[in-house]
């Protein structure tokens, strides 16, 4: 069984035991989070249910693993023969989440 849900402007396609990375929320380490915006969820053999935009009663349930730093992003920005020049670094935060249960 797996389901697509809707956070921070993205879709994921999640199952259980998944670990996925996130747009940041603010929850600590170990804290129980509750998707509510399910787009679709599919089930065993022909058992599919689409929502209008969501599935009305499915919840996705996932704990937090850590909250965590994506790849340094160099930003490098020049004129050429103006002697502009500035360069500037960028981590994007992200909250690593389990997926514990979906319920449909």
């Amino acid at each position: 069984m797996y389901a697509i849900i809707e956070t921070g402007g993205k879709q994921y396609k999640v199952k259980e035991g998944d670990i996925i990375y996130i747009e940041k929320l603010d929850l600590n380490a170990n804290d129980s989070y509750e998707f509510n915006n399910v787009l679709a969820v599919f089930g065993e053999g022909s058992n599919v249910k689409f929502g209008k935009p969501f599935v009305d009663g499915a919840k996705v349930k996932a704990s937090v693993v850590a909250q965590v730093k994506g790849k340094k992003i160099i930003v490098f920005k020049y004129k050429p023969k103006k002697d502009y020049r500035r360069k500037n670094g960028h981590r994007q935060p992200y909250t690593k989440v389990k997926i514990e249960k979906i319920e449909a």
